[in-house]
């Protein structure tokens, strides 16, 4: 069936995309107040209308998405049948780069239908505006929330129309971030709707730049770490397939083109300095970290990967101390450069944690501390603190064992950061769906099709109904979200199967699998 080809994914995700967007004017995360009416209320018909609209083109978006990449997956193995016949019509790097061409083609026209719709999925895109515009009026942004603009202030609009909790919490973001958030206010005025869409080009900055870092990844890891799986890292379609995990993925379109997440920048920043570093270029790669860390304080962790690259390329103890200590020298000056020309202050270091005392129902250290707080407790935040804390120095002791074995060679570098971050997401007192991306767009490019890269692309699948188009967190968007992470790990073997030995897979886990089937992997 033609719907079922690639050509036939392509046009489905776009009409997908489309709904969403479509559904967004009506059930978006739209604004309080907006003076040009493009984004006004519509009526609770309308309203249900739209989300509907949304939910069913969002569906069809990831089954479009799951059926490209069991395509690719495909066209892996058939790369390791036909590699004389692929190097006779152009070479290898030839058809890697044809296809993936027509990924980032894909991703053009999924993109394209989200681009001039209001919010999607969140009301993040407001803090932002309302930050930066805060930074314009004088106010400071680490010891106040956007509550404090008033009547005559730009962004006032936008403050408005932050949700929640965030209304009064300090901003959690470095001081490069909140200068393109101030730049983008002086720009359009703080007018609501020209903001939202300043801070959407940003998002599509993001976007190109993990697109430019993951095609540089995958096409450069055929050695260390690599494997013979058809499709891994390196191979022919190695490229293409990272790509379909990381950029192509649903769940980084809603939330980092449609919603705006700030998440987005911070990733292509990272994943462009570790590929400055597996490329030797390590120095101005922790500059380029070191940005990111002013984006969001997560992208540290690449700093102890990138010490470890360098440790191992320069052997000795001499190689040690130099991959422990100048990694995070370099950031550092970076983040105290950023911090001082930025004018903004050094209050991002105490409002690093703001952020978890909003329960999320997605973190399980903040659920369980919850639930232990109330059996055992008449004031259960004592206890849900103290397993918070618990879970986080899990977490450290996780990535501290992922360097360890990386500086070992027994797993990839880049492979032990992927690994790490989602041991990070998962361990944190606040989880968003979207915080999956850290780990997700390191993974791809190590194992898009490995075991690993399987269970981050069903979750991703899963994770996408959890918030609703309206930014709200209902409960039967965690209904779904459960029921198609279920479906998905049975369907595609991950679970409830016996499991094959281990044959030369890129993750050094699970045999891969084609469509859902277990399939033995040529030495």
């Amino acid at each position: 069936m033609w719907i079922l080809s690639a050509a036939g994914c392509r046009w489905a995700g776009a009409v997908g995309a489309l709904a969403i967007a479509v559904g967004g004017y009506a059930a978006g995360s739209l604004p309080e107040r907006e003076p040009w009416g493009l984004w006004a209320p519509r009526g609770s018909a309308l309203t249900t209308a739209g989300a509907a609209l949304a939910y069913l083109g969002l569906t069809v978006l990831v089954a479009a998405w799951w059926r490209y990449g069991v395509l690719l997956r495909r066209a892996g193995r058939s790369d390791g049948e036909d590699r004389e016949a692929a190097r006779r019509v152009g070479g290898a790097t030839g058809v890697r780069d044809a296809r993936a061409r027509a990924v980032v083609v894909t991703l053009g026209w999924w993109t394209a239908p989200l681009v001039l719709a209001p919010p999607l999925y969140s009301a993040d895109v407001y803090s932002y505006i309302a930050q930066g515009a805060m930074v314009l009026e004088g106010y400071d942004v680490y010891g106040a929330g956007p509550s404090v603009l008033g009547p005559g202030d730009l962004g006032v609009d936008a403050a408005a129309s932050v949700g929640g909790h965030w209304t009064d919490t300090p901003a959690p973001y470095g001081p490069v971030f909140l200068v393109l958030a101030q730049a983008v206010v002086k720009v359009t005025g703080g007018e609501i709707v020209p903001a939202v869409f300043g801070m959407r080009l940003i998002a599509l900055a993001a976007l190109a730049l993990i697109v430019w870092a993951v095609r540089g990844l995958a096409g450069g890891r055929g050695g260390f770490g690599g494997g013979d799986a058809a499709g891994g890292a390196g191979s022919d379609a190695g490229v293409a397939g990272a790509l379909w995990l990381a950029a192509l993925n649903p769940l980084l379109l809603i939330h980092v083109v449609g919603g705006m997440h700030n998440d987005g920048l911070m990733i292509g920043l990272m994943l462009g300095g570790v590929l400055l570093a597996t490329r030797g270029r390590w120095v101005l790669g922790c500059v380029l970290v070191g940005l990111a860390m002013m984006i969001k304080s997560p992208a540290a962790v690449a700093l102890l990967f990138i010490g470890v690259m360098v440790a191992r390329a320069q052997g000795g103890v001499r190689g040690v101390v130099k991959g422990l200590v100048l990694p995070g020298l370099v950031a550092g000056a970076v983040a105290v450069g950023a911090t001082v020309a930025a004018g903004t202050g050094f209050g991002w270091l105490r409002t690093q944690s703001v952020a978890g005392a909003i329960h999320t129902a997605l973190s399980v250290t903040s659920d369980v501390g919850q639930g232990l707080g109330l059996l055992l407790a008449d004031d259960p935040d004592p206890v849900k603190g103290l397993v918070q804390k618990l879970g986080l120095a899990v977490a450290v002791a996780l990535v501290l064992a992922l360097a360890w074995r990386s500086w070992q060679g027994r797993i990839d570098p880049v492979r032990g950061l992927g690994l790490a971050l989602v041991a990070l997401v998962a361990l944190s007192p606040m989880v968003q769906p979207w915080y999956l991306l850290w780990g997700v767009c390191v993974v791809a490019v190590v194992g898009w099709d490995g075991r690993w890269g399987q269970v981050l692309a069903v979750l991703s699948g899963a994770l996408v109904y959890e918030t609703a188009l309206s930014g709200a967190t209902p409960w039967y968007g965690f209904v779904m979200a459960g029921a198609v992470a279920g479906v998905g790990l049975v369907g595609a073997g991950l679970v409830g199967v016996r499991r094959a030995p281990r044959e030369g897979h890129v993750l050094g886990g699970a045999v891969p699998l084609v469509g859902g089937r277990r399939e033995r992997t040529r030495p």
